[in-house]
């Protein structure tokens, strides 16, 4: 049951990276990611709602949440900002850069989530962990010679260091997560539900400050796929975390399945923006994914 769920977690982070980049393609990005925030925060106002104000109508369920201190807003809200530093950065890369290679790029955030647990958490790399950390280094230097043939620069172009940078911040916050959640024992779905309230406020001072006085230029368009973004993130989260509720589940294969959503944002890549390179971008995904399933064996 777990492994299904996982998979299910996959596909729709696979579409996922779809809805955004037919969102953003030829569209301003602060007011795609603007609604986005709200519909996320409108999503999980129920749940809100019924612990604030102790309505009880979700206890026991899977949408059963918990109240929080101030000091415990005050975390959520730093998660806030590190999460939505990454999405800026990485609605920018997936704007101007092809799916082939952002999908492959995002998949290699497992290994900045082991390397930054190494450091920070005294964890040890055993033989399975460093050949898959070796592995998704050299699939990164032969993606590089593959964005060359479609004039992307590894090393200068700005949208690139926007998704490595994306990239980077978001295994930070995967990092944080662990910090607050247990060490500050925080409820998963109070952290979840709160931080899109927060990111909301964010946002709205973002948009008015950098693109309102802008909207001339950098023309928004409301498109269907919009909402999706939205939708899809939230139910492939869902199923994530149904899955690592399972007492049979092992987390390791749960992280290495849900990465299997770059296959999806690569095929349609292919398929639905006629992106180019294939042959040589499909072995870089290859190594990768053969470095993901040597991190989840030397995880087990």
């Amino acid at each position: 049951m777990w492994v299904g769920a996982a998979f299910l977690s996959a596909f729709l982070l696979g579409l996922y990276d779809v809805a955004k980049k037919r969102s953003l393609s030829h569209n301003a990005v602060i007011p795609v990611l603007l609604l986005n925030t709200l519909f996320s925060t409108l999503l999980f106002l129920p749940v809100i709602l019924d612990a604030e104000l102790g309505f009880g109508l979700l206890d026991g369920g899977a949408l059963d949440s918990e109240c929080g201190d101030w000091g415990d807003h005050m975390l959520v809200a730093l998660k806030a900002l590190i999460t939505l530093s990454s999405w800026l950065c990485g609605y920018y890369a997936i704007k101007h850069l092809p799916l082939t290679i952002v999908g492959p790029v995002n998949a290699m955030r497992p290994v900045v989530v082991l390397v930054g647990a190494t450091l920070l958490f005294g964890e040890r790399l055993n033989m399975w962990q460093w050949g898959g950390v070796l592995i998704t280094i050299l699939s990164l230097y032969l993606l590089s010679r593959a964005g060359k043939r479609e004039s992307i620069d590894f090393r200068s172009n700005r949208y690139v260091w926007a998704l490595f940078l994306a990239m980077l911040l978001g295994a930070v916050s995967g990092l944080y997560d662990k910090y607050i959640i247990s060490g500050y024992d925080l409820h998963p779905l109070f952290v979840q539900s709160w931080f899109g309230v927060y990111q909301l406020a964010m946002m709205t001072i973002v948009a008015l400050a950098l693109w309102l006085p802008r909207r001339a230029t950098e023309r928004f368009e409301w498109r269907w796929t919009i909402p999706l973004i939205t939708l899809f993130v939230s139910c492939a989260d869902f199923f994530y975390y149904h899955a690592l509720a399972d007492e049979d589940a092992m987390i390791a294969v749960v992280s290495m399945i849900r990465r299997s959503s770059v296959i999806v944002s690569f095929v349609c890549g292919v398929l639905l923006f006629g992106e180019r390179n294939v042959r040589s971008k499909v072995i870089d995904l290859i190594l990768i994914l053969i470095g993901m399933v040597l991190l989840a064996i030397g995880s087990i």
